[in-house]
């Protein structure tokens, strides 16, 4: 009965989830809708993000993640901050994932298998004492 109701979201409710890349954090929320739409810091996506890679890079988990009969349309509402364009593009896709594994359980196996669910760790490691940067050190002389 449970499974029941997390299919069926009733009118007017939405689901949030966060996602990071870097330094980029993203705030997605999302809502059945009859008309999708995507909007990114109060802008159409299309608008946000220039490039047709990042625009592809964003909606991936919708893409490649539902199933082709799905007939669910989402309007999507994003707030990220923090690092750069192509950082907030993957910390969107990554939040938008989380959202859709909410949203129906059995999207999550899917979305786990394709890589989406995974948070990547990686940033820029901090500057050292004594050195240039966080591993260049000063060149070395024997006098």
């Amino acid at each position: 009965m449970d499974k029941d109701k997390e299919k069926n979201m009733p009118k007017g409710k939405y689901i949030e989830a966060v996602g990071r890349r870097k330094t980029s954090t993203a705030r997605i929320r999302i809502s059945e809708s009859s008309k999708a739409t995507f909007i990114v810091n109060d802008r159409d996506a299309k608008e946000y993000f220039k490039t047709e890679g990042e625009r592809r890079l964003i909606l991936d988990p919708m893409i490649k993640g539902l199933p082709t009969g799905s007939l669910k349309k989402w309007s999507v509402e994003v707030h990220v901050m923090g690092g750069g364009i192509h950082s907030q593009a993957e910390a969107i896709r990554h939040g938008l994932a989380r959202a859709l594994a909410l949203s129906d359980t059995a999207l999550r196996a899917g979305l786990k298998t394709l890589g989406f669910l995974k948070r990547d760790s990686r940033a820029k490691e901090r500057r050292k004492f004594g050195l240039k940067k966080a591993r260049k050190a000063p060149q070395w002389s024997k006098r």
